[in-house]
């Protein structure tokens, strides 16, 4: 694998079966991602965007086909190894924030870590720097209930990067929030894609959230249909 690839799905074919009917997702689907990509993925519903992205964080397997990641191939790795891997090198951001209400934020932002060896003193210091990059260092101690959207979603975001993982998987992040906090929430991401190198794949139905991507793809019916570069 090139060194500047990340990630690669090689002939990737998903199928369900449902009573007495196969349903398939994907046939055949190749997949490449650079290292410091910021990949926007749009489709209608049911185009199989949400399982791609499963799928490239190790949450969903295919049926057929090969996913590697960083030179190895990971689709194959035991139910443990495969929780590892993923502990260590992959971010999630999803639409409705997925915090734990009765947690504060930097509890919140601390739950990876506890996957991880970090001494109590280690994982407190990267809470407090992942707090810091997405500005709620003052927000720590707050709960969920008592932060707006938009900060809960920058919570989410500090929770997903307190691992430093090479890889962003955010699914509609900016779905449940207005256009303004909306923007505020994609520029952060394109901070930490420009400045702090971390590869994105941003699934998406709105086309103004797209634009922040270098690329976008088009999904539909389980095959890339369109590829759009910003200019």
């Amino acid at each position: 694998m090139p060194q500047d690839v990340l990630f690669q799905l090689k002939g990737v074919s998903k199928c369900f079966v449902k009573g007495k009917e196969k349903i398939t997702i994907f046939e055949d689907l190749d997949l490449t991602i650079n290292r410091g990509d910021f990949i926007a993925i749009m489709g209608p519903s049911g185009s199989g965007k949400t399982t791609l992205l499963n799928m490239l964080g190790g949450v969903d397997q295919p049926s057929a086909g090969e996913i590697w990641f960083d030179g190895a191939r990971v689709d194959n790795l035991s139910e443990g190894a495969l929780t590892r891997w993923r502990a260590r090198n992959i971010g999630f951001i999803f639409q409705f924030y997925n915090l734990m209400p009765m947690l504060n934020a930097a509890r919140n932002v601390e739950l990876p870590l506890l996957l991880t060896k970090l001494s109590r003193a280690q994982r407190k210091k990267h809470v407090e720097t992942a707090l810091a990059l997405v500005g709620l260092s003052d927000r720590a101690k707050h709960m969920p209930g008592e932060m707006s959207g938009g900060q809960q979603q920058r919570v989410a975001i500090a929770r997903a990067i307190v691992s430093d993982p090479q890889l962003l998987l955010c699914d509609e992040p900016t779905g449940d929030l207005d256009r303004t906090t909306a923007d505020e929430v994609l520029e952060m991401l394109q901070l930490l894609n420009r400045e702090h190198g971390k590869t994105i794949v941003m699934v998406t139905h709105d086309p103004a959230a797209a634009k922040y991507a270098k690329q976008t793809l088009h999904l539909d019916k389980g095959k890339f249909v369109q590829r759009e570069l910003v200019a």
